[in-house]
């Protein structure tokens, strides 16, 4: 069946009213505290032992938040901005207390081609610059294309690095092609070497440092505090973004199987299962473009513990998922209205913070 430029148009408008409003309920039972003011899109934070704040803004600056105040972080690598692509997630090693790596993602243009791909480095921080800086990985070959860089940064018990990348707007060729970056999972010891038994370490002219591959532009990464079992989500296209447990060597099936369609509504797959590829344990339709995944482990949230929360770009909120059996059995609106939740992180003080877009990093008071 052939469509013509107007009936693919129509198609596309009475999709995104058929499918434009969010169901979830709104839980006003809780309140918010504005710890840092005025940012513009807070891609990722982190927690400094003396309870300041590192914060990664999209647009290719680092900030130190200390006492109140914002401080610019010098020494970064250039970045590369464009569309999704910017300078991305940040984690402090988990014993940055003795050896003091701070790791970041970031969209570079390292390389021959034209455009920039994801990237990895580690660094120090010295009178708020970045000193000592090792690039760890660069995801190749550049493209100009702006859509999907990833990119979550997540360390194991064991510790190992997980990171990922997006496909890059290619999902006919990365995702699937482990000879390729992009839409993939990736494991490196801390130095950034590749793991003995990551799973395709054997695998003639694959990218050895992929954990896990068939992705689509996972922007949520966490540790579930019970089971130890690294969970992601990611962005489907229309439809279809998705919660999923990783496993080594696993194909999670983008764009081969999908819940999602294309954005003007047209069909992407008819197939939502194949045999040898991953089902996520959950996903949305319509999409919610989740960003930011952490899990409340604490107990300054009483009856939320052990919930997870992930942020809604396109609605505007906090999602507030109920679990039980590792499934979603209920979800609601926390923080309603208030902005793009892009970031979500658990202080070790037990309380979340959320970075909120045109707005700042709020910390979350459940009434």
């Amino acid at each position: 069946m052939k469509f013509t430029p107007q009936s693919l148009f129509l198609i596309g408008l009475f999709s995104l009213f058929a499918c434009a409003q969010d169901k979830n309920p709104v839980n006003n039972k809780h309140s918010y505290e504005i710890i840092v003011p005025e940012l513009s899109n807070p891609w990722g934070f982190a927690f400094l032992p003396d309870g300041s704040m590192l914060i990664n803004e999209k647009a290719g600056n680092m900030i130190h938040f200390k006492n109140g105040k914002k401080s610019q972080i010098d020494g970064l690598p250039e970045v590369y901005i464009r569309g999704q692509g910017g300078l991305l997630d940040i984690k402090l090693h988990p014993n940055y207390n003795t050896n003091g790596w701070i790791y970041f993602t970031y969209a570079s243009s390292e390389g021959e081609e034209k455009g920039g791909h994801t990237a990895l480095m580690r660094a120090k921080l010295k009178n708020n610059v970045l000193v000592n800086k090792e690039l760890l990985y660069k995801a190749t070959p550049n493209t100009t294309r702006g859509q999907h860089f990833g990119s979550r940064i997540e360390f194991d018990d064991k510790g190992y690095l997980f990171f990922t990348i997006g496909e890059r707007g290619n999902r006919d060729v990365n995702p699937q092609d482990i000879t390729r970056d992009g839409g993939k999972v990736y494991r490196l010891n801390d130095d950034g070497t590749i793991p003995s038994d990551n799973p395709f370490v054997n695998t003639k002219n694959a990218k050895t440092a992929i954990f896990s591959y068939g992705h689509r532009n996972p922007q949520g990464m966490t540790i579930h505090p019970d089971t130890r079992e690294l969970w992601t989500h990611e962005h489907g296209p229309k439809g279809g973004d998705e919660i999923n447990i990783i496993k080594s060597g696993k194909n999670y099936g983008w764009p081969v199987i999908t819940y999602g369609v294309n954005y003007i509504g047209t069909q992407i797959t008819d197939e939502t299962s194949r045999p040898g590829m991953e089902q996520p344990i959950h996903y949305w339709d319509p999409s919610i473009a989740p960003s930011g995944m952490a899990f409340i482990s604490s107990d300054k949230y009483g009856d939320w513990k052990g919930n997870l929360l992930i942020g809604s770009l396109k609605f505007q909120y906090l999602d507030n998922c109920y679990l039980q059996d590792g499934k979603i059995v209920k979800e609601e609106r926390l923080l309603d209205g208030l902005g793009r939740v892009r970031s979500v992180n658990q202080n070790p003080d037990g309380y979340i913070y959320v970075g909120i877009e045109n707005l700042g990093i709020i910390k979350l008071i459940k009434n």
